[in-house]
């Protein structure tokens, strides 16, 4: 995946991306290290795929592809044909 260490650039978005999700994290007052909101938003990442993949067997997929897709990722369903019809030799 790359490096241990990495520098990222703060474009005018990410900033604003990680002062909002700061938000979100904070307790309080106290703004959290830019580290933490990073570990939550990609625990919530991978923890929200699970958790569409436990739901599938309880909603209907538009269903949760209404609650699920954000602007940067989004859920696909492909429809599969499969035969009732048992045939024997």
């Amino acid at each position: 995946m790359g490096t241990d260490r990495t520098t990222l650039r703060l474009s005018d978005e990410r900033k604003r991306l990680l002062d909002q999700a700061a938000g979100i994290v904070a307790d309080g007052d106290d703004d959290p290290p830019r580290s933490d909101v990073i570990d939550a938003a990609l625990t919530h990442l991978v923890q929200s795929a699970r958790n569409v993949e436990d739901a599938r067997q309880d909603y209907d997929p538009r269903t949760i592809q209404d609650i699920a897709n954000t602007d940067v990722l989004g859920l696909y369903y492909r429809t599969s044909i499969e035969s009732r019809w048992r045939w024997t030799n």
